[in-house]
């Protein structure tokens, strides 16, 4: 082929439907952490084993595991062969699609036109498809899982994908399943707005196991809901049915397992995970898991003056789940020390419990010097070592400065209000201390400049001016806000409409 033909054929290969069209890039991916969690999937679901081996070869190409990725997708073909054999061309797109890509970066373009070919040739029995594609409930399900699999920006979008796939196919056990994960996600996740509320996805799994009683994802997932709802009761009975149907999957045994630590059984979520880890020995999740349930036994022991007294039974108690959370922390964490950030914080947080100050010092500066990372990663990190200032330290300013950086970036979390509701207490307790404290004016401008409160941080960035006439920062900000104000009042607004 000619560079002329390459990049016509890259032209339609854009146009296709599968995980190299709609998939979060190499950049946006712990591709490692993805690939162990598909091969785990693999392993031990039957039932996706198709999805996951195409989700598989789209992580290999991008890692330069070609020849892999190409086996992959031969299994996933076969699969789908055994599978769906009255729906295999329905179910084929996304596996012709992805193959198509894996030839094309291969160098292989004759091959990769084979495989565009016998997408055109599918897609005519499809009247609603374009020449190349066919939105129908199938593809839409499978980006919805693709979607789901990847980073949290990406829930609205898959819901959306399983909305559509669910139109057309409303009785799909698959697509029913996606479609209230997502909500339970959105509804957990603290980048969404409050307009999700948990009855969504209590619904959802309910009607999947209408579809499906024998659902036991569905049955651990709805049981979590419930006993945020203090429905205590059906909940339990979820969990020990769905132990009962799947006692070797490894999703019903993580869900179950933090629900008896919700429920204070830590031994037997302790017990769940480790039965979890034989299964799935390399599972970060499980691992960090683990770290959380003794953590949770080891910090009501922490506040006891006997646990710090070597002759006291606590205190060997205490050394030994100390030890235990920071075993498996680094666990969670060595494996994926850029994107498995919460593992982190949370072993510097043991170093605290056990006022190991320069061993904690030293994570916080580890993490602070990562580039790339999620923004409420970046919001967590600010926050940890901005209390970390605060309280152990004793220095308001440096911590003034990480909650700053933690506000300034552009993503809503609770941790990002947690930096904000700490600014705001320092300010005003700078104030009582001393009312011509520019700095604290100047903090509050700032909040208010971030909030869109443009006059209230105005009038706090004039107060921190006055207190500090050669700031250039202030003067700054000053200028901008009276700019944008005054651009604000010059814009033409439509005229209201004549009394009739």
């Amino acid at each position: 082929m000619s560079d002329q033909e390459k990049d016509l054929l890259k032209v339609k290969l854009d146009q296709l439907q599968c995980h190299f069209t709609w998939a979060p890039q190499k950049e946006n991916i712990d591709l490692d952490d993805l690939k162990q969690r598909l091969e785990d999937t693999i392993q031990t679901n039957v039932k996706s084993r198709g999805r996951s081996y195409n989700q598989l070869a789209f992580v290999n190409c991008l890692q330069g595991n070609c020849e892999e990725a190409i086996q992959n997708l031969q299994e996933a073909e076969k699969i789908l062969k055994e599978n769906h054999e009255d729906e295999f061309e329905k179910r084929i797109i996304i596996t012709y699609g992805n193959r198509a890509w894996v030839n094309y970066h291969m160098g292989q373009l004759t091959e990769a036109q084979s495989y565009l070919d016998k997408l055109e040739r599918i897609c005519q029995q499809f009247p609603d498809a374009s020449r190349y594609t066919a939105m129908i409930p199938e593809v839409y399900g499978e980006k919805g899982w693709a979607l789901l699999k990847s980073a949290a920006e990406h829930y609205e979008e898959a819901k959306e994908c399983f909305k559509k796939a669910l139109e057309k196919d409303p009785d799909n056990i698959e697509w029913n399943f996606g479609f209230a994960t997502v909500l339970y996600r959105l509804e957990d996740f603290s980048g969404t707005s409050e307009s999700y509320k948990p009855i969504q996805s209590i619904k959802q799994f309910r009607r999947v196991l209408e579809l499906d009683p024998d659902h036991a994802e569905a049955m651990v997932l709805l049981a979590l809901k419930l006993q945020q709802r203090n429905q205590t009761e059906e909940a339990l009975g979820l969990v020990e049915r769905a132990l009962q149907k799947s006692p070797d999957l490894p999703h019903v045994i993580r869900y179950a397992a933090k629900f008896y630590r919700y429920k204070r059984d830590v031994e037997k979520a302790v017990d769940l995970l480790k039965k979890g880890l034989e299964i799935t020995p390399n599972s970060t999740f499980l691992h960090h898991q683990i770290g959380v349930c003794y953590r949770k036994k080891l910090i009501p022991l922490n506040r006891k003056p006997q646990s710090k007294r070597p002759s006291d039974p606590a205190f060997q108690q205490r050394i030994e789940l100390i030890e235990l959370c920071k075993y498996h922390f680094k666990k969670a964490f060595e494996p994926r020390p850029l994107t498995f950030i919460r593992a982190q914080l949370d072993y510097a947080r043991i170093c605290l419990l056990n006022e190991e100050y320069a061993e904690m010092e030293e994570r916080y500066n580890n993490l602070l010097k990562l580039e790339g990372i999620r923004p409420e990663n970046k919001q967590a990190i600010r926050l940890e070592a901005g209390l970390f200032e605060l309280n152990q330290k004793k220095s308001e300013s440096k911590a003034i400065t990480h909650f700053l950086e933690g506000i300034k970036v552009n993503y809503n979390s609770t941790e990002k209000t947690k930096c904000r509701d700490n600014l705001k207490i320092i300010a005003e307790r700078q104030l009582r201390r001393n009312g011509r404290d520019s700095k604290a004016y100047g903090v509050l401008g700032l909040m208010n400049q971030l909030d869109g409160k443009k006059r209230e941080a105005i009038e706090n960035f004039e107060k921190a001016s006055e207190l500090d006439p050669d700031n250039e920062e202030y003067l700054s900000a000053l200028c901008e806000l009276r700019l944008s104000i005054k651009a604000d009042n010059d814009c033409p607004t439509e005229p209201k409409p004549k009394d009739e």
